[in-house]
């Protein structure tokens, strides 16, 4: 048996385990608590957006401007309104779905309100110009009635990237303030950190 004729025959029985493999592959799909951190990368995901929020909200709650609120406005509850979350990260995150993270965890906590704002706050105005027209009396929702935010709260993601030989680290910092719209005094600032380490795997037949 020649050499050429060997070095062809393992050749073919390279592609044909490879072939094997192959087709002995398949994919599932399962259901998953949604409670439960499912990480397929390094990336900021649901997880990070949920922990984080919290996190901040409660640290965000605990400085002296909630309960000066509270003390100097018996019965109620201050109103807080988001500004702008700005993703200066390296990918693309889903902002809106952090904002709605961090107004959940307000909204939980009890201590504060969320007022709509944006598109948002403008869709419900439209709502309420066109009930003025086309709604019973009775149930229109008056003009000039609204709720007006006293705190906005507003801030940034970023990211950094460390990476070696297919090893890579990414950091997240999540910078949020929130400002007394009366006084225009910044009541709290925060940061929160996370690190992610992706190793790069190896195989062999």
């Amino acid at each position: 048996m020649t050499n050429a004729f060997k070095k062809t025959a393992l050749s073919l029985m390279t592609v044909a385990a490879l072939t094997a493999v192959a087709g002995c592959q398949s994919t599932t799909v399962s259901r998953v608590d949604t409670n439960t951190e499912v990480a397929l990368t390094d990336r900021w995901n649901a997880t990070d957006s949920r922990l984080v929020s919290e996190e901040m909200i409660s640290d965000m709650l605990s400085f002296p401007w909630a309960a000066d609120y509270e003390r100097q406005n018996p019965g109620k509850r201050p109103t807080v309104i988001i500004q702008r979350i700005r993703n200066k990260s390296h990918e693309h995150i889903a902002v809106e779905t952090f904002s709605n993270d961090l107004k959940r965890a307000v909204i939980r906590s009890g201590r504060a309100d969320f007022v709509a704002g944006g598109s948002e706050r403008d869709d419900v105005r439209s709502e309420r110009r066109d009930q003025e027209f086309n709604a019973r009396t009775d149930t229109q929702v008056a003009m000039g009635e609204e709720t007006g935010a006293r705190f906005a709260l507003s801030g940034s993601i970023n990211s950094f990237v460390d990476s070696l030989d297919g090893d890579r680290v990414t950091s997240y910092q999540v910078d949020l303030k929130l400002i007394d719209m009366l006084t225009n005094r910044e009541v709290w600032n925060g940061t929160k950190k996370i690190q992610k380490f992706q190793e790069k795997s190896s195989f062999g037949f």
